[in-house]
């Protein structure tokens, strides 16, 4: 197995701005910490963010948000990138389209994608469905993801039913994390 790690969306705008919630913020102590190890591991961390333009479909649902080059499209001060990481940005809900993700994963061997992110019941999920597609396994930190909408239970139970992602959290992925480094 060669895994890497995607957060998905850990941006100002989900947990300061227009879609600040409490939820958001919780998950990122977890995350932090799930960063730092797959780090240590030498597992690639890949942040992919929205960077949005006026005339992209999610403007008319949602109106502005995580505008391309804005502060509110940057991944919150806790968790930022650091050299060696991989940035990406996107215009839709999933990581894969028009983002060069699959590319890069293919170019660095990896089949197994751990998730993490804001929103499990949207662009996490839409970015699990197409792992699931481009036949990576997923597997899914349940407390390093949150939901907007739906709780947070039934949200990875869809996750674990439609796309065969394995439920965890980020302890029991250290853990496993740990052991492959040496640690």
């Amino acid at each position: 197995m060669k895994a890497a790690l995607i957060v998905d969306d850990i941006l100002h705008d989900f947990v300061y701005g227009k879609f600040k919630n409490e939820k958001a913020a919780r998950i990122i102590p977890p995350t932090k910490r799930l960063v730092s190890s797959a780090r240590r591991a030498g597992i690639p961390v890949i942040f992919v963010c929205d960077a949005h333009l006026p005339s992209d479909p999610e403007i008319k649902l949602w109106g502005p948000h995580a505008m391309k080059g804005s502060a509110a499209a940057r991944v919150v001060d806790e968790l930022k990138p650091v050299k060696g990481d991989f940035v990406l940005e996107k215009r839709v809900y999933s990581s894969f389209q028009g983002t060069g993700l699959d590319l890069l994963l293919r170019d660095l061997k990896v089949d197994t994608l751990i998730i993490a992110g804001l929103y499990s019941d949207i662009c996490v999920r839409h970015s699990a469905a197409d792992a699931f597609q481009h036949g990576f396994k997923v597997k899914i930190p349940s407390d390093c993801v949150s939901s907007l909408f739906e709780d947070d239970k039934s949200s990875m139970e869809y996750l674990r039913k439609i796309y065969d992602a394995e439920i965890t959290t980020s302890s029991e992925l250290i853990k496993a994390l740990g052991k492959r480094s040496g640690a």
